[in-house]
């Protein structure tokens, strides 16, 4: 009896510290994708502010955005997207687990955490598969403030107004939550 109790609780700490390498594996991947990812959109968007400004970079969000976000989920095999409590984009809607994640991360900035370093892992159970969820906060940068800031020029405005009708995602400052990239693969 009592090798049988010392095999289990050998294979409790294997299959433990299988489960912990997994997370980590899977948490360093997530990390990766989020970076390229940010990389990308970055690049296309410094593109438009110079060729045209803010007005010309809210066009760049709009149509590139997506597809950026796109590709990044077919070159990566995870479904990867941006979502924030102040949406700009309707369809960017958080579902719940998200909403929750969001949620903590305003609760953990204002107990004094710093949001370039805040994200959330877990694995949840989607349609009976379990799957690996990451979520990273995007803190409200200077050039942010352009378009999602307190003091939005007319120009902007007229465009946001054009493209976004529904548009929440205004009023923010420096250093604010944002919303966050969102990232999830099927284990």
């Amino acid at each position: 009896m009592k090798r049988v109790v010392f095999a289990a609780a050998i294979c409790a700490i294997f299959s433990g510290n299988a489960i912990a390498d997994q997370m980590m594996d899977n948490t360093a991947e997530a990390r990766g994708i989020v970076k390229s990812f940010l990389k990308n959109l970055k690049g296309e968007l410094q593109k438009g502010m110079k060729s045209g400004g803010p007005v010309n970079a809210i066009e760049v969000c709009n149509t590139k955005a997506p597809g950026i976000a796109r590709d990044a989920s077919q070159n990566s095999g995870w479904d990867v997207a941006r979502t924030s409590l102040k949406l700009r984009n309707p369809s960017n809607k958080p579902d719940t687990w998200e909403l929750k994640a969001l949620n903590d991360f305003e609760a953990r900035k204002a107990a004094g955490e710093d949001p370039t370093k805040m994200e959330h892992t877990e694995v949840v159970e989607v349609n009976g598969q379990k799957t690996f969820r990451y979520m990273k906060a995007i803190p409200t940068g200077d050039v942010c403030l352009h378009c999602h800031g307190t003091a939005i020029k007319e120009p902007v405005v007229k465009k946001l107004d054009m493209l976004y009708p529904a548009d929440k995602a205004r009023g923010f400052n420096k250093g604010d939550l944002r919303g966050a990239f969102t990232l999830s693969k099927t284990l």
